[in-house]
């Protein structure tokens, strides 16, 4: 009899000590190994200690910045951060279940280059590869690369019409982007390779297609030079905050997070995706909405937010986040999470502020808790992340044609 599905999913995101800009002064810090694959190895391995379903890595092509629109110069937070993409496939080979969703930055780079990528870090992971794709306009990424430039905005104007229209044409580039990338993962049929010394033929060449994809912003004939990935197609994964992200999400991922501060406006917001996913015709398609929330966990509240006080005390301001900050305990957040699942979402990504501490809170502490509950798994059920989350391997659309 099949086991019955998970009640909850939940994923961690890491970024370098923590969320909050003064974990890397904690004392259980390791500020000196953030840029040693031991660091990140060890951060995956304990995250997968605790069945999470998978963890991102965050990245982007600037240093850090308080500022969106220049390079700040602070010297007292960590600047500078490893590629996501190569340090996923570092870690693959030392992990067995969990899912490895790197971030790629969209905006700059070739959906070429990405699909392979993806493609390989399935393959060294046997079909646990992610991707998460990234938007971004901040002019001085733009002047890294010299293609393009993007004015300087301020996020409190995000609602004016000339910054409206530079985010439509930002987020529907990045949905030709994943059609390129996902086209580019099926232009090898799975059983174009024959591999047959008898008769010397290792590909039949009739099951590799080209793509021919043509949009405002790509040209891609294809095929890929790397085979079909083990999954089909690897899990797609984006962040977004307003109507015009949610559309990315609602045509182009498979997972998407999202930022509410209470179960009222997490219904809210995932009505509003649910409505897109079936304008774009995925109505009947898995899509899971994940909540995100930046977490300081501890045995009681109050050492909880003594924490995160005391860490805003060596930062010189208070912590501000686009998710919802949480201090609390475990228990507490497991409250939450109930209360924000009753309003639909699927699963959770929590940002621990600091690591190791909050990352062995969750899977330490929280982990066993919502196990208590009912709510989570107390053993990993499938050996790829889309096994994991539910979602069927999908057909070849070419091969289908044929």
């Amino acid at each position: 009899m099949p086991r019955p599905r998970p009640a909850l999913h939940l994923a961690v995101a890491l970024d370098g000590a923590g969320w909050h800009p003064a974990a890397w002064r904690q004392p259980d810090a390791r500020p000196d190994e953030l840029l040693t694959a031991r660091y990140w190895s060890d951060l995956v391995a304990e995250a997968e200690r605790g069945l999470l379903d998978f963890v991102t890595i965050e990245d982007s092509l600037g240093l850090q910045s308080t500022d969106y629109n220049i390079t700040d110069g602070r010297t007292d937070q960590v600047r500078g951060r490893l590629d996501a993409v190569l340090t996923a496939a570092r870690i693959a080979p030392l992990t067995g279940n969990i899912g490895l969703i790197p971030t790629a930055v969209a905006t700059h780079t070739e959906p070429f280059h990405l699909s392979k990528a993806i493609a390989t870090l399935d393959y060294v992971s046997t079909g646990r590869a992610g991707v998460r794709v990234q938007v971004s306009a901040r002019p001085y990424e733009a002047a890294l690369f010299g293609r393009r430039t993007f004015p300087p905005f301020r996020l409190e104007d995000f609602d004016q019409p000339e910054v409206q229209s530079l985010v439509t044409e930002s987020f529907e580039e990045a949905a030709d982007y994943v059609e390129v990338v996902r086209r580019l993962w099926d232009s090898w049929e799975d059983d174009a390779e024959i591999r047959d010394t008898a008769t010397g033929r290792f590909v039949d060449r009739h099951k590799l297609h080209y793509i021919d994809f043509e949009s405002p912003t790509f040209s891609v004939k294809g095929p890929s030079i790397t085979p079909r990935p083990p999954q089909g197609q690897p899990v797609v994964a984006a962040l977004a905050h307003a109507t015009i992200p949610y559309r990315l999400l609602a045509r182009s991922s498979d997972v998407g997070f999202v930022t509410p501060r209470d179960s009222s406006q997490a219904a809210a917001v995932l009505a509003e995706i649910r409505a897109e996913q079936a304008a774009a015709g995925r109505a009947d398609e898995i899509l899971h909405v994940f909540g995100d929330l930046v977490v300081f966990l501890d045995d009681d509240p109050a050492s909880a937010v003594h924490r995160r006080d005391h860490l805003d005390e060596l930062a010189g301001s208070a912590y501000g986040s686009d998710a919802h900050v949480f201090a609390g305990t475990p228990a507490q957040l497991a409250d939450l999470l109930q209360d924000w699942q009753q309003a639909g979402l699927t699963g959770f990504r929590l940002r621990p502020a600091t690591v190791p501490h909050d990352l062995e809170q969750i899977t330490r502490r929280l982990v066993p808790e919502i196990q208590r509950r009912g709510l989570f798994r107390t053993s990993y059920e499938a050996n790829t992340l889309r096994g994991l989350l539910g979602l069927p391997r999908p057909a070849n659309r070419y091969a289908a044609a044929v």
